[in-house]
């Protein structure tokens, strides 16, 4: 007959947390061992491959490992893999030659522009200033374009018909009330 096997906890429900093991002691008795679960390996945060190079364990045995075993010594070590790391540092070397090369156009491109205004550009008066131009819109009716615009005077009408200042409250008072 099969030798009978207690647990040697409480929980007795076949979970992933509770799987159980029977092993044959030296002194020829059966008994259960459990076995806990195994860790997994960090994987790269870009191509979800495993990363080489540390070690698989739980959380809470992480927690108490030396660094040395839950990283790499490189750059972006123990969360991105070599591979995904250089290409990387390609694509970011890529993009920096690619802004120099706009630049570099850029500046030539301006240049030439620069060169063809300055070839188009007439000589500069040293020092005068150009006559001014006139104006058709402004200058009067009948005045040739390039007559200056006749004075105009108030007539005697306008002069006589400026108002007398406005009084105040100040200046009521000091005067006196009007008289009928």
């Amino acid at each position: 007959m099969v030798q009978r096997v207690t647990y040697r906890r409480k929980h007795s429900y076949n979970t992933k947390s509770n799987r159980r093991r029977i092993v044959k002691t030296p002194g020829g008795r059966l008994v259960v061992h459990y076995v806990k679960k195994r860790g997994t390996v960090p994987k790269c945060g870009d191509c979800k491959q495993k990363l080489f190079g540390i070690k698989a364990a739980r959380p809470r045995r992480l927690a108490s490992m030396s660094q040395t075993k839950k990283h790499v010594t490189r750059s972006y070590g123990g969360s991105i893999c070599h591979t995904c790391v250089r290409q990387r540092i390609i694509r970011s070397f890529l993009i920096e030659e690619q802004k120099i090369v706009v630049r570099v156009l850029k500046a030539q491109a301006s240049a030439q522009v620069a060169k063809v205004k300055g070839s188009e550009k007439k000589p500069k008066n040293k020092g005068r200033r150009p006559p001014p131009r006139p104006n058709p819109k402004k200058t009067p009716t009948g005045a040739p374009p390039g007559a200056p615009a006749p004075k105009t005077q108030k007539s005697v009408k306008e002069q006589t018909k400026a108002k007398p200042p406005k009084q105040t409250a100040s200046s009521k008072a000091k005067t006196g009330p009007k008289k009928k």
